[in-house]
């Protein structure tokens, strides 16, 4: 039966979602303050990371985090006047890295990035989006022998859930793929299935336009909070209120704001993401090159180079901190000796991020009619049509293609 829903947030997430539930019958509204792709949908790293199953939150993490947490430039960092906020964030975090924890988040994730993969090329079929895909594999690098070793057990954890990849085991090897990169690395994981969009904003946008042609309709405002009506559901909004039969919160790193609203706290952090975008000719990226060590990533983006990534655990609030995105490009040019650094556009983002870095999908415990999309971390754009389409078959009160249980929103 069709219903009257409305999404919170225009970014990949929710646009996706709303695409899905348009394209199923219903009339769906999507609000948004800034408008679509207009914050962390429109600057990330264009990848849609199926392979990317090892949480954040491993075993050992935290013998690694004082080291990293002390270097305010470093791949995981915590400016100070933002720990005590964070303390209750990060001791969930340290319990999510227990191996019993760790293991359930890894079959959890590989489950989703199952359902993605599949959803994905559904949404790419039914939008006609296959011009906005790149389809070039990934590069995961490694500086010497020791530190490939030590990923052995996570690239064989890998293919018992059986993403497919392929060891490299010298710069010549690695060359093949990806010229010029620095000969320090010597050592890589190849995984062909890896898939990229030309740009993020783009891709959003164009599913924005299959979701209009649908019948949807955009919408410019903030909902201030969320109040269960009966049988519907009332937004309270700036600009005054509406009602409708369901709602779905997909705001990404705002959206426990509006849970709490409906007394749902939900432990959610930001991870603060940098990047620097180049000029088209900056440099030839064959493939998607992760340097995992150092906490960034290399993509092509329109032409150009977009160099970015980083854990900046530091709210919504405090004010960029630019050096970041200086640093990792600096690393960038010595990792890539070709690399042209000049041009350059700066950006960061919000990720929203939960603490065994799994996304909460669902109804919330205390309104049946509200449902939760939020809480992908980096992994947004990855999961985005999974999730749409998992929140499609709880509007429609059916099975999912995968049981939501490890994605409830009162887990902790």
């Amino acid at each position: 039966m069709p219903q009257d829903i409305v999404v919170i947030g225009a970014g990949v997430v929710g646009i996706s979602i709303a695409a899905e539930l348009a394209r199923n019958g219903h009339k769906v509204r999507v609000l948004d303050r800034k408008g679509v792709a207009a914050e962390t949908s429109q600057g990330n790293a264009g990848a849609f990371a199926f392979t990317d199953v090892m949480p954040l939150a491993a075993p050992g993490i935290m013998r690694k985090a004082p080291k990293w947490l002390l270097d305010p430039l470093g791949p995981l960092s915590i400016p100070p006047r933002y720990a005590l906020q964070i303390a209750p964030w990060m001791l969930r975090f340290w319990r999510a890295s227990w191996q019993d924890r760790h293991d359930a988040s890894v079959a959890a994730q590989s489950a989703l990035m199952d359902l993605s993969k599949a959803a994905l090329e559904r949404q790419i079929a039914a939008t006609d989006g296959e011009s906005l895909i790149q389809r070039d594999g990934q590069l995961q690098l490694y500086e010497g022998e020791a530190q490939f070793r030590d990923s052995l057990p996570g690239w064989e954890l890998r293919g018992r859930y059986g993403i497919r990849y392929e060891l490299l085991r010298s710069p010549e090897e690695i060359a093949e793929i990806q010229p010029g990169l620095h000969p320090r690395f010597t050592h890589a994981g190849f995984t062909p299935d890896w898939i990229n969009t030309t740009d993020p904003k783009a891709w959003t946008e164009h599913l924005a336009r299959a979701f209009v042609a649908a019948g949807g309709e955009i919408l410019s405002s903030t909902v201030r909070s969320i109040v269960q009506d009966g049988e519907r559901v009332e937004l309270l909004c700036e600009d005054g209120s509406l009602t409708c039969d369901k709602v779905v919160v997909a705001a990404g790193a705002w959206s426990h704001h509006l849970a709490r609203t409906l007394g749902d706290r939900i432990p959610l952090e930001t991870e603060r993401g940098y990047n620097t975008t180049l000029p088209a000719g900056a440099f030839d990226v064959r493939t998607h090159l992760t340097f995992g060590a150092h906490g960034f990533v290399v993509s092509r983006i329109n032409g150009g180079v977009r160099v970015g990534g980083a854990v900046e655990l530091g709210g919504l609030k405090l004010p960029p901190n630019y050096k970041r995105a200086d640093v990792l490009l600096q690393k960038a040019a010595r990792f890539l000796p070709g690399l042209k650094t000049t041009g350059g556009v700066r950006w960061m983002g919000f990720r929203p991020s939960i603490p065994d870095t799994l996304p909460v999908i669902g109804q919330s415990p205390k309104a049946a009619n509200v449902i939760y999309a939020f809480g992908h971390g980096h992994l947004g754009l990855t999961q985005s049509a999974a999730t749409a389409e998992l929140v499609r078959d709880v509007v429609a009160g059916g099975s999912c293609a995968i049981p939501l249980h490890p994605y409830r929103v009162d887990r902790f």
